[in-house]
């Protein structure tokens, strides 16, 4: 019996790989992903990934072929990933509910192929480092940051959790978020600082700025679509991301 091969596409990164240490195949800027079979189908139902969660990440896992840390993906490029995984199963063409201004639920349907990665200054990205400087306009202090990886929000998530179980009725999410992200101020590493100064010395204004800061450079893909509705006003609306996403009759 002939060797059976499955046939693949190289899907190319919004990050270009310019923030990935040199000796990481994500410096290529493009890995190779596989077509999803039956196997893929079976990860998508699978009750305990579903519970825990990890059914994306499991699936995206299971299609990425270029040996990778997935741990190391940048959020941007795992969401262009995201909609590789898409394309590649079950075609471009995503339907899907939302609710418009008028409070109306209306269905709609995106061509995924037609989404752009973001448009970003590249010449702010430093090849092979990711870290950036910004100078916090309230309080003059400098910090630097680095974009959050798959495996930070995985730690930010059981951060963020486990904080809950202490204090149920307390919100941690943007200075869980900030602790991870910021990886100096004025010049000092030292974590248990930049812990200390989030929570005490970053001042709301200065924390909008970062975050502001933050998406502008951060190579992504426009998860965004513009209604057919010559009323529409807003920035765009939000494309919803589920099990539907990857499996429109999983009935999830």
């Amino acid at each position: 019996m002939a060797e059976l091969k499955l046939p693949t596409e190289i899907v190319t990164l919004p990050s270009k790989g310019l923030l990935y240490p040199k000796e990481s195949p994500l410096a290529k800027g493009e890995i190779e992903m596989k077509y999803m079979t039956a196997k893929e189908e079976d990860i998508l139902t699978n009750a305990n990934y579903i519970k825990q969660g990890t059914v994306i990440d499991k699936l995206l896992q299971s299609l990425i072929v270029t040996p990778i840390d997935y741990d190391e993906l940048l959020i941007g490029d795992k969401n262009a990933i995201l909609v590789a995984a898409r394309i590649l199963g079950y075609g471009a063409d995503y339907q899907f509910k939302y609710t418009n201004e008028q409070g109306q639920e209306i269905e709609t349907s995106v061509d995924l192929s037609s989404l752009k990665e973001k448009a970003i200054d590249e010449t702010l990205l430093k090849k092979g480092i990711n870290e950036f400087t910004f100078d916090l306009p309230k309080s003059g202090n400098v910090v630097t940051f680095k974009l959050l990886t798959h495996g930070d929000e995985k730690k930010i998530e059981a951060e963020i959790k486990g904080l809950q179980k202490i204090n149920p009725n307390v919100t941690t999410d943007i200075t869980t978020r900030m602790k991870y992200m910021i990886t100096s101020i004025n010049g000092n590493r030292d974590q248990k600082s930049i812990r200390e100064f989030v929570d005490v010395y970053l001042l709301a204004p200065d924390a909008r700025s970062l975050r502001e800061y933050y998406n502008k450079i951060q190579p992504d893909i426009e998860m965004k679509f513009t209604p057919e509705d010559e009323n529409y006003t807003g920035e765009g609306i939000n494309i919803p991301i589920s099990l539907n996403f990857f499996w429109p009759d999983a009935g999830i």
